[in-house]
């Protein structure tokens, strides 16, 4: 009960992991103490995000875990991320990159290795899909714009949106970071595709390229290219005409 009218009080804030987890447990079992449940269930799955992640029949190897338990734990998993997307999905990009990084917070934090994901958007900047491109370390090779730009294609988006998390929970962009981000900038002003921005999901908090300036300022680099190119090709022209 204690727990119950904290959280109608106050919400989730101030809750330890466990108490989530044991609040989760209590739906299954409110007449039961699922306090050591919870804990061993944090022990045994290390985070709250591993807890909800877990197999049903993982979670009921835990003493005091039944059916009923596991099973109110997976609905409430999958009502909270159907609940993101579909409040992502309703409104348009530029209004909600805070969403964007709450929907896909509780999916990539505590990843022991770097994700790297693309959102495709149609031309209301609606979301399309979300694909994983590559696990590991994010660099030039892990990740291809080819892989990219087939997927727009195939989703006949008009804009993307990248993501990535940081395991150390830092969200500074690295050298990599940028590297591709501009890479896949380029790719997709040449076939049209608008990037609205690459988000570093780190330790509950983010960071934002387009935020910080630096999608603007790739695609200025790509158009001058551009023109410096065509500028390049008028003058080779001329002097062959003379």
């Amino acid at each position: 009960m204690r727990l119950r009218e904290k959280f109608v009080k106050s919400g989730l804030s101030g809750f330890h992991d466990y108490e989530i987890v044991e609040l989760l447990l209590s739906l299954g079992t409110p007449r039961k103490d699922c306090k050591p449940a919870a804990k061993e269930a944090l022990q045994r799955f290390k985070t709250l995000r591993g807890v909800l992640e877990a197999p049903v029949e993982e979670l009921q190897k835990i003493k005091g875990i039944g059916v009923h338990s596991a099973f109110g734990i997976k609905l409430v998993q999958e009502v909270a991320r159907e609940f993101l997307r579909a409040k992502m999905v309703d409104k348009p990009y530029y209004r909600s990159s805070q969403e964007v990084f709450d929907y896909l917070y509780h999916a990539m934090r505590g990843l022991k290795k770097e994700v790297f994901k693309v959102l495709y958007l149609n031309s209301q900047n609606q979301i399309i899909d979300t694909v994983d491109l590559s696990e590991g370390t994010v660099n030039s090779s892990a990740v291809s714009p080819r892989e990219v730009i087939e997927g727009a294609i195939k989703n006949n988006a008009a804009a993307l949106i990248f993501v990535h998390n940081h395991p150390s929970g830092a969200i500074e962009p690295s050298v990599n970071d940028k590297k591709i981000t501009r890479e896949l900038v380029y790719a997709g002003r040449i076939m049209q595709l608008k990037v609205l921005d690459h988000i570093i999901i780190g330790d509950n908090r983010y960071y934002s390229f387009a935020g910080d300036g630096l999608i603007e300022e790739y695609e200025t680099d790509f158009l001058d290219k551009m023109l410096r190119g065509a500028a390049e090709v008028r003058k080779r022209l001329y002097k062959n005409l003379k």
